[in-house]
C-alpha cells in the first residue's frame, strides 16, 4: 500500500492521519469500528444520528487511547453563539471526552451561520481546550471558496465526487491563498449517495465501485481525507483493498469523469 496515498500529515490537525475517515452513521457497529481502528483508520466522524451500535466502541476507544483517535463532530443548529457552545459541550458529555479534535458548524448558510457570534463561541471553545480545530460543512461552493481564505477556518467538509467535481473550479484554486496554513479538505458523499454505484441509462460499461469513488477523491492533491460509511466489516475491507491500487491512472480518471457526467445527467 502506498503510504503517501493512504496517509498524510494534515497541518490543520497537527498530525498524520489515514486518508480514509470513518463515518459512523451508515450501519457500522462496534466490531466494525474496532476493525477500522486495527486497520489504521484514525479519523472518526460521529453524530448522534443512527450511531447507537457504534457509540460504546467509540467511547471505549476515547477512554483508552484518546490520542490515537481524531474525533470530528459538530452541530446542525449553529445559528447563535450560545447554541454552538451548548452543542459542543453536549457532545463532550455524550462521548465522555475532554475535547473534540474537530468541531463543525454543519451546512453553513442552511442550518448554521458564520457570524461574529458563532465565531466568538468557537474562539472561546478553542481557548478553553474543548475543541482543537474548527470546521464547516457547506454546499455553496462559491462561498466555500471565499471561506477558504479566512484564517479562522481550519477545515472544510465538501461534497466532491465524480458526478459533482465542481469544487475543482470553485474551491480548490483558493486553498493556496493561505499558503502558511491552508484549511484541510474532507470530501464526503463520495458515492453521490450511491448513485455512482449503478449504471445510468445508456451507459454500456461497468459502474464505479465504492473503492473507485474513494480513489477518485483521494487522487486530488487538494483532498486530505474522504469519508467512508461502511455498513459492516466486509464493506470496510473492500474499501481499504481498493486503496491498495493507489492514485488513478489517467485512463481511470477519464473513465470515471465520463461516468460521473452520465450519472449527473
Amino acid at each position: 500500500m502506498a503510504a503517501s496515498f493512504t496517509r498524510r500529515f494534515v497541518p490543520a490537525l497537527g498530525r498524520e492521519v489515514h486518508r480514509l475517515g470513518l463515518a459512523c452513521n451508515y450501519g457500522v457497529g462496534a466490531a466494525g469500528f474496532d476493525a477500522a481502528m486495527d486497520r489504521g483508520l484514525d479519523y472518526v466522524f460521529w453524530t448522534s444520528m443512527r450511531t447507537g451500535k457504534v457509540k460504546p466502541a467509540l467511547k471505549r476507544a476515547l477512554a483508552t487511547k484518546r490520542e490515537r483517535v481524531v474525533l470530528a463532530s459538530g452541530a446542525s443548529i449553529g445559528w447563535f453563539g450560545v447554541t454552538v457552545r451548548r452543542a459542543a459541550e453536549s457532545l463532550l458529555r455524550a462521548l465522555g471526552t475532554d475535547y473534540l479534535d474537530v468541531f463543525h458548524i454543519f451546512w453553513v448558510g442552511t442550518a448554521g451561520s458564520w457570524t461574529d457570534a458563532t465565531l466568538e463561541a468557537i474562539h472561546e471553545l478553542k481557548a478553553a481546550g474543548k475543541i482543537r480545530a474548527f470546521g464547516v460543512s457547506i454546499h455553496d461552493r462559491p462561498r466555500a471558496g471565499l471561506l477558504a481564505r479566512d484564517p479562522r477556518l481550519d477545515l472544510m467538509m465538501l461534497r466532491y465526487n465524480a458526478a459533482h467535481p465542481g469544487a475543482e473550479r470553485d474551491v480548490f484554486p483558493h486553498l493556496g491563498e493561505r499558503s502558511a496554513n491552508p484549511p484541510a479538505v474532507v470530501a464526503y458523499t463520495a458515492t453521490s449517495w450511491r448513485r455512482l454505484l449503478a449504471r445510468p441509462r445508456g451507459w454500456q460499461g461497468e459502474a464505479m465501485t465504492a473503492g473507485d469513488c474513494y480513489r477518485f477523491c483521494l487522487s486530488s492533491p487538494h483532498v486530505d481525507l474522504v469519508l467512508t460509511g461502511p455498513k459492516n466489516e466486509k464493506e470496510l475491507e473492500e474499501n481499504l483493498a481498493a486503496l491498495d491500487r493507489g492514485p488513478l491512472t489517467p485512463d481511470e480518471d477519464a473513465w470515471m469523469r465520463d461516468f460521473g457526467r452520465h450519472v449527473h445527467g
